[in-house]
């Protein structure tokens, strides 16, 4: 439907190919305002925003250096140099963290859930003011090393960085599956492997 094509041709940009310019301020104000309405339990806001641009991005490359000579001290030159230079593919990258808060009523999942929602509300928010993104983890986004020179608390996680820019192409499109591939529908009467 074309109604829906907003979201069915929504595809993620290789980093690589977001360049200048990245969103105003006024702009990330807008996108970071639509993520605030991802599904929120209990109204916790359960997660936070940190952006990384400019001269910030360098910053950011040295960490992710130190973190891979932690994690691997016999690290090859190469490897160091790719972990170095993922901050400074894009002009921009927001780093979605999930702040998790102890409450018996809404478990950690739903938390992290909804910070991951919030995550993919800014990547539809670019699209819609016609910037390219893409939400990236890797060994980085679960690195100790990493999270205490962002400045994470004990009970926050990075969910991802999303690099974003104006995309070197913007028709870029990506095939998928059909989604009647992964669906049924369920009967209960159909299924009798238990009594109640």
């Amino acid at each position: 439907m074309k109604e829906l094509s907003f979201l069915t041709e929504h595809c993620s940009y290789p980093a690589k190919e977001l360049n200048d310019p990245a969103p105003s301020a006024e702009q990330i104000e807008h996108i970071l305002q639509a993520a605030m309405s991802a599904p929120d339990h209990g109204e916790l806001t359960p997660y936070r925003f940190l952006i990384i641009e400019g001269e910030a991005r360098f910053r950011l490359a040295e960490i992710f250096a130190q973190a891979t000579l932690q994690r691997n001290p016999e690290v090859d030159e190469a490897t160091l140099n790719k972990q170095k230079n993922k901050p400074l593919r894009a002009p921009m990258i927001i780093t979605v963290i999930a702040n998790i808060t102890q409450n018996p009523n809404i478990p950690e999942i739903e938390q992290i859930l909804c910070a991951g929602c919030a995550a993919q509300h800014i990547q539809l928010a670019c699209r819609a003011l016609g910037f390219g993104s893409i939400w990236l983890t890797g060994a980085n986004s679960y690195d100790m090393t990493v999270y205490q020179a962002l400045g994470l608390d004990i009970d926050e996680r990075i969910i991802g960085f999303i690099y974003i820019g104006t995309p070197a192409d913007k028709r870029l499109k990506k095939k998928r599956a059909p989604a009647k591939k992964i669906t049924r529908y369920w009967n209960r009467s159909q299924h009798t492997d238990f009594a109640i």
